[in-house]
């Protein structure tokens, strides 16, 4: 098992290396040239900027079984269809059973934002979130076992 990181303005970056050492599960950051990241204990791969570049770098590198952690839902659709786990930076894992309901969410929220709407940004990080994703970042550890 490996774990594969949408690593551009990922905010559980240092949460993720921490937990798989734990594991001893190797991680894999991805970014483009505008986020270069370099962490103790994880090995790093930049691409080129561009539309979907890190995207599809980590499609292209996951095989089935692996960890994904991204907060894209397309990019989760994708790794999901290459059979692999995927983790939202909230916790929530991506499955089949959710998918389709987010990535529809995703183009009503295209939609009225292409027809002038504004919507809310997203609410502040909390430390909450980062108990939750650390507690599903665990739990989906032990099942890989």
């Amino acid at each position: 098992m490996r774990i594969l990181v949408d690593a551009d303005g990922c905010p559980v970056v240092e949460l993720t290396i921490q937990t798989a050492a734990r594991f001893g599960v190797p991680v894999l950051l991805l970014c483009d040239t505008a986020h270069i990241l370099e962490r103790e204990g994880a090995e790093t791969v930049t691409v080129s900027q561009g539309a979907n570049s890190v995207d599809f770098a980590l499609v292209n590198r996951v095989q089935a079984g692996e960890l994904v952690v991204t907060q894209d839902y397309g990019l989760a659709a994708m790794c999901l269809a290459r059979g692999a786990r995927v983790l939202r930076q909230d916790g929530l894992e991506y499955t089949p059973d959710n998918i389709d309901a987010l990535l529809l969410a995703r183009h009503t929220a295209q939609k009225q934002r292409r027809a002038g709407g504004r919507l809310k940004g997203p609410a502040r990080r909390t430390a909450e979130e980062d108990a939750a994703f650390e507690r599903a970042l665990i739990r989906l550890l032990e099942k890989g076992r």
